[in-house]
């Protein structure tokens, strides 16, 4: 049996290097086809006029120059050194009698990527590169250095505006549309990877509309291009020539580098608001006032629907236009201005890119009835700020990045809660924050936090302060006509992953 079992090895072994070497050579027949197949004939324009061995060098040396390296500088805020009680000694007194009670703080650098706009020095870059900088430092890549200042910035979007003041006309890039870019398509980064200028790699588009977490309008191009830490920021450019995406995000792997999964925010995004950036105003968005949740087997079960595709209701602004025009909770819709809505996501991007006052007509199901209503949209920020002027008691946890507050009649009206519901609201949310990382929503209502009951914020922050920073913290939340368990791991983890 062992003998056989040699023999069998040996033919398996020797059938695999035949077929190794005939893999080999198809192989090298194919990669050849592929490198003619990858570079325009001769007779292409562009190649021809330039004498470029192949397209990703032609569209490489005319969009590099526009592309720019930004350094930024923060500026800590010196944090108070408190002494000692009375009567007790306190090490820290005797340096702050010659220091004063001011701990030296180091200024933070980061870097990241841009593209240059137009000849008047416009850059987009990501927000979160330059956010909080004292000082903003934008290389060329002819070498020239640039003082930039902020002209306007989205968080919702991770998008910001900065402009330079040049002495001379300023290489552009090319904006693209981004619609109708498709999976599979060859996409090129140029960036500043780890601080190494006008890196180029080249990749494919892996996917369309990702949602990593990042906020409510997360709409991602992913790709297989390199991206690292730098390159925030830089165009990722199509096989025209023509920037389709700003490079924002990347799935880290061991060592906080590539692992050929990369995040890119569509360049239509970015287009859609650039003249409110300019116009430094904030960013004007339409508001519907309607709070939404996807539709799971069980919902779609329960509300006996044909489909899970839509967005379901499970709540209306008091005043806002969804109310206004009659639109109720429980409704699922389907479409907004002929766009359909295949999952709950794409409804408050498709609002978010419309102006207040738009008139918009909405595709709705209501207990297997088909409606349509029409209405005029709101301005998100004004529908915002009513939303917490009825927040009461409301109180801030940076540590989860969450705003709560008490429960109002407004808030209960608002989103139908049912009299007598016991817990906090959650009025405000950082994207990037914990509690938005596991699940968390603004309008969620906290009922329960590890099973005690926090009818108020006062009992909520009274039971948050006894819970151990290594420990997990559980919440019961409330979403509509249900509510779900939702686990934030250990703060103290948290922070140490930052």
């Amino acid at each position: 049996m062992n003998r056989f079992r040699n023999w069998n090895a040996r033919k398996v072994f020797a059938a695999a290097a035949v077929a190794g070497i005939i893999g080999y050579l198809v192989g090298e027949n194919r990669t050849a086809e592929f490198a003619m197949a990858a570079s325009p004939a001769k007779s292409s324009s562009s190649v021809a006029e330039t004498g470029s061995k192949n397209i990703f060098v032609d569209i490489v040396k005319r969009e590099k120059p526009a592309v720019v390296n930004i350094y930024t500088t923060q500026t800590p805020k010196q944090p108070h050194i408190q002494r000692g009680p009375r009567g007790q000694y306190d090490p820290n007194d005797l340096f702050n009698e010659f220091f004063g009670n001011q701990m030296p703080q180091m200024p933070r650098h980061s870097l990241g990527s841009g593209f240059i706009l137009d000849k008047e020095g416009y850059i987009f870059t990501n927000n979160h590169v330059v956010e909080r900088a004292d000082e903003i430092k934008v290389k060329l890549n002819s070498g020239k250095e640039y003082d930039a200042q902020i002209v306007g910035t989205d968080p919702e979007t991770d998008i910001a505006l900065i402009k330079i003041q040049a002495d001379k006309d300023l290489p552009v890039v090319d904006l693209g549309d981004s619609d109708h870019l498709e999976v599979g398509e060859w996409v090129i980064a140029i960036g500043n990877p780890f601080g190494l200028s006008q890196t180029v790699t080249v990749g494919v588009v892996s996917a369309l509309g990702r949602d990593i977490g990042a906020g409510r309008y997360d709409n991602y191009i992913q790709t297989d291009a390199s991206i690292n830490p730098g390159n925030s920021g830089g165009p990722l450019i199509n096989i025209d020539g023509k920037v389709i995406g700003i490079n924002g995000a990347i799935l880290p792997g061991n060592q906080g580098g590539n692992i050929g999964i990369g995040f890119a925010i569509p360049i239509n995004m970015a287009k859609q608001i650039l003249a409110d950036l300019k116009g430094k105003k904030g960013v004007s968005r339409g508001w519907l006032g309607v709070i939404i949740q996807s539709i799971t087997p069980e919902l779609q079960k329960a509300l006996k629907l044909k489909s899970s595709a839509g967005a379901l209701v499970g709540g209306v602004a008091l005043g806002g236009p969804a109310e206004t025009a009659g639109i109720k909770r429980g409704d699922v819709i389907t479409k907004f201005s002929g766009k359909e809505i295949k999952d709950s996501r794409d409804l408050p991007r498709y609002v978010a890119e419309q102006k207040p006052g738009t008139a918009v007509e909405l595709e709705l199901d209501r207990n297997g009835k088909k409606m349509t209503f029409k209405m005029n949209l709101g301005d998100l920020r004004e529908g915002e700020k009513s939303y917490q002027a009825a927040a009461k008691g409301e109180e801030t946890y940076d540590d989860l990045g969450i705003v709560v507050s008490d429960l109002s009649p407004e808030i209960e009206k608002g989103l139908n809660l049912p009299k007598g519901l016991k817990g906090v609201a959650v009025s405000g949310i950082d994207p990037r924050g914990v509690a938005a990382q596991a699940g968390i929503q603004r309008g969620d209502v906290i009922e329960e936090v590890n099973r005690q009951l926090t009818a108020n914020t006062s009992q909520f922050s009274d039971v948050l302060s006894k819970i151990p920073a290594d420990e997990a913290v559980l919440f019961t939340v409330r979403r509509g006509n249900s509510s779900t368990f939702i686990v934030i791991e250990p703060i103290q983890e948290q922070r140490n992953k930052q």
